[in-house]
């Protein structure tokens, strides 16, 4: 199962199967969470109606390391038994989970200013994030960065494995280093510490953010299988021209 897929073609005819699938989850959790979170949802006691902040800038954060993961795991696979979707995977999953850092940093500061009086403050799990975004970055700047794909590929998933390390710090950091940010409410041991009104529509919006992480990246791996044909018959017509 996991090399037969290594095949562009089969992958393709199983993304079109399941692509229309996780596009129609995707408006339909996206749409349940936002009526939950700012119709259906009370204001919160202390936060007031900045908790609705929450319902994006959390599931953000969450949607920013579980990315991250899955860009080291691609990077890992690709390395390791040269699977050449798993390199593709990675590229395409880089601007999402970076994308989903800088949401969770602009909505957290937001978030903060009412609630901290500060946008910005040097703590454990601000700077982790940012650090974070700045993976991301530099992951995509140093696979573009080389004339040869391959070299640009191996470069950046080094990057990227090396680059992991941050992410449990993010998790942690709260545990380890007294920061603003409260500790886990969400999962913990014992079960959720919020309130039903509150946890149901931040739960629908990190499955909405979640389905819409495999829908953009079943996108954007079509969209990289389709610019390497084209560049491959490039590479050939030159060939033969040259030759010729």
């Amino acid at each position: 199962m996991f090399h037969r897929f290594a095949n562009p073609t089969r992958f393709l005819k199983l993304a079109d199967v399941i692509q229309p699938w996780i596009a129609g989850a995707t408006l339909v959790l996206l749409g349940a969470g936002l009526y939950f979170g700012l119709f259906a949802s009370p204001p919160d006691y202390q936060q007031g109606e900045t908790v609705r902040l929450m319902y994006i800038h959390v599931p953000s954060a969450w949607m920013a390391m579980f990315c991250y993961s899955a860009l080291a795991g691609s990077c890992a696979v690709a390395l390791i038994w040269k699977h050449p979707l798993a390199d593709l995977a990675a590229r395409a999953t880089a601007p999402i989970g970076a994308a989903f850092t800088f949401l969770a940093l602009v909505t957290g500061s937001l978030w903060g200013k009412p609630m901290w009086g500060t946008w910005w403050v040097w703590d454990a799990r601000l700077t982790s994030m940012l650090v974070l975004l700045f993976l991301y970055l530099g992951y995509i700047a140093l696979n573009n960065a080389f004339d040869d794909p391959q070299r640009g590929s191996k470069s950046s998933a080094i990057l990227a494995l090396v680059g992991f390390v941050n992410v449990p710090i993010i998790k942690f950091s709260v545990d380890w280093w007294n920061t603003l940010h409260q500790p886990a409410s969400v999962v913990k041991m014992g079960g959720p510490s919020i309130h039903a009104d509150i946890l149901l529509p931040l739960l629908l919006m990190a499955a909405a953010f979640t389905t819409y992480y495999l829908w953009v990246l079943l996108i954007r791996i079509r969209t990289e299988v389709a610019l390497g044909k084209i560049r491959a018959r490039q590479m050939q017509k030159a060939q033969t021209g040259y030759k010729g």
